[in-house]
């Protein structure tokens, strides 16, 4: 049986089968559910839970193929992976994809304190409208976050006291799920507050819940909803701080953590998308200040979002400075100032991404058609055929044939979605011009 325990010589794991549940569901959850009852709103209620099941479930088979493969070395790095498949270039390769991916990511985050943190500052002062000043901008507003917390955070040296704040945002994210609850006293069609320029006009159908429809941006739901299953990067980390780390164990560790954001995705989606039907918007909050901007609870969901995603920025930073120090600097020990002065560069670049990007919706549609699909089918697929021994399981088994399917149906969604978000673009100029 020795053969089959991997061995983490140098690391004694401690922490509890509960606690990585609860690691890993964190990592899971994230600002795609923002997304979720926009992409319902554009697939129907039918289609939208047979994708959603189909994704959640590859992303258990995902999980599975990344735990063989570290089985096999006792590994517990994304890159290193990579390095052991595909030598140097693999693990080049794995850090720019979590590093394309997590800027994707944060740059979700910072989006959403872009659209709220006016609103709340708004609803605080007892406004009704937005006004020009600019505390009320949300460009301004998330540079000053970016400089008095986000960057506070990310310059600590280790992870481990962010564990703290991701178990609070998580909570706050659980709150979320009061848009139940509002479903229930907000009318359809919507009874817009004051003189709202923005609602179109009412059509017949803007009430009724669909259970299949096609639009041109239902191209957007399966990279909003890959986008929303990507923890792959973070099982090998939660796998190894593990007590008792079995593959078994880890694997039904992934398995409760997908199933339990899987019901929490469905209900969010499910009652965002019931409250406002065909006027969902692509940042579902954001529909919500069109009924009443002085909402007190929809002003604490508003704010435990916003703490929620503030927090995870930080954390979304570290493995991507990781991953750039073993680039860069791969032979140089600890530096503060390589340190800092890559935090800083991260979030430069990040908040200029944010302020010149017209829509959430854009973010969620390209990392969730590129980034996504890579992270949760292609590597995992690619790593377990490379790293699998040929006389454990021949090239021509059942699971390395399998594998193969897996990172070929990624390849399949990566160029179909890339597509149609293309297209969708291109038309969307035309209907722009079109004077819609």
């Amino acid at each position: 049986n020795d053969l089959k325990r991997p061995q983490f010589t140098d690391f004694e794991g401690k922490t509890s089968f509960g606690m990585s549940v609860f690691n890993l569901s964190n990592a899971i959850m994230g600002s795609g559910i923002l997304g979720l009852a926009y992409a319902m709103s554009n697939t129907g209620i039918v289609l939208f839970l047979i994708l959603l099941t189909c994704i959640a479930c590859l992303s258990c088979y995902s999980i599975h193929l990344l735990l063989c493969s570290a089985g096999v070395i006792g590994i517990r790095a994304y890159e290193q992976l990579g390095q052991r498949a595909f030598g140097h270039p693999g693990k080049i390769l794995a850090a720019v994809i979590i590093t394309l991916h997590n800027i994707g990511a944060m740059s979700s985050y910072l989006f959403i304190v872009k659209s709220e943190l006016p609103l709340v500052i708004q609803a605080f002062l007892g406004q009704t409208s937005i006004t020009e000043n600019w505390f009320m901008n949300g460009n301004y507003l998330i540079i000053i976050v970016t400089i008095c917390v986000i960057f506070p955070l990310a310059t600590m040296k280790h992870l481990g006291y962010l564990g703290y704040t991701s178990g609070f945002s998580l909570s706050c994210m659980v709150f979320f799920l009061s848009v139940i609850y509002k479903k229930f006293n907000i009318a359809c069609p919507l009874e817009t507050f004051g003189n709202f320029s923005a609602t179109p006009p009412i059509s017949e159908d803007t009430c009724a819940a669909k259970y299949f429809t096609i639009n041109h941006e239902t191209a957007y739901t399966i990279p909003i909803l890959a986008f929303a299953f990507v923890c792959h990067p973070e099982v090998l980390p939660v796998y190894t701080e593990l007590s008792n780390p079995t593959k078994r164990r880890m694997q039904t560790i992934g398995n409760v953590s997908v199933f339990g954001m899987f019901i929490m995705y469905f209900f969010t989606a499910i009652f965002g998308y019931l409250t406002f039907y065909g006027g969902t918007e692509a940042e579902l909050l954001h529909t919500y200040s069109r009924v009443d901007p002085l909402d007190t609870l929809i002003l604490c969901v508003r704010l435990a979002v916003l703490v929620a995603v503030t927090l995870t920025v930080p954390v979304v930073l570290f493995p991507i400075r990781r991953a750039l120090q073993q680039l860069l600097f791969p032979e140089k020990p600890f530096h503060w100032l390589r340190h800092i002065a890559i935090a800083v560069c991260l979030l430069f670049a990040v908040n200029l991404l944010v302020i010149f990007v017209p829509n959430i919706r854009d973010i969620f549609g390209i990392t969730g058609a590129t980034t996504a699909p890579t992270l949760i089918f292609i590597l995992p697929g690619l790593f377990y055929i490379r790293i699998i021994p040929k006389n454990q399981e021949p090239t021509r088994s059942r699971p390395k044939i399998q594998a193969a399917c897996f990172t070929t149906l990624g390849f399949i969604f990566m160029i179909m979605s890339l597509t149609f978000i293309i297209l969708d673009w291109i038309s969307g100029e035309k209907r722009s011009l079109g004077g819609h």
